[in-house]
C-alpha cells in the first residue's frame, strides 16, 4: 500500500510551492509524519525539512431529487504539507 495517495494540486498550494517551498499531498490515514518523508524522498528525490499533518473534516452535501432530499457527507482524509530544502523543488507537470 502506497503511502501518498495524490499531490494536491490546486492555486493556494501552488503558490505555497513558489513562495515558500512548501507542497501538499493527499496521504493514507494511517501514515505517520517519518512515513511520509520517507516516501516523499524516495519519490522526487528530494531532502524534506518539515511535516505537517492534518485530517481534513468530511463535507456535508444534500441535493434535491423528485424523490425528496438526499443526504451524505464526503469521505475525511489526512492532508500532509511538506517543506522542501531551500534550492530544490517538487514539478509535478514534469511528466505531462
Amino acid at each position: 500500500m502506497a503511502i501518498i495517495v495524490k499531490p494536491i494540486v490546486t492555486e493556494k498550494m501552488t503558490k505555497l510551492g513558489e513562495k515558500l517551498n512548501r507542497y501538499g499531498f493527499r496521504v493514507q490515514k494511517d501514515a505517520n509524519k517519518i512515513q511520509i518523508k520517507q516516501a516523499v524522498e524516495a519519490m522526487y528525490n528530494i531532502t524534506v525539512t518539515d511535516v505537517n499533518t492534518f485530517i481534513v473534516a468530511p463535507k456535508k452535501k444534500s441535493r434535491f431529487t423528485k424523490s425528496g432530499v438526499i443526504s451524505g457527507k464526503a469521505s475525511a482524509y489526512k492532508k500532509a504539507i511538506v517543506t522542501v530544502k531551500d534550492g530544490e523543488q517538487i514539478d509535478f507537470y514534469s511528466n505531462i
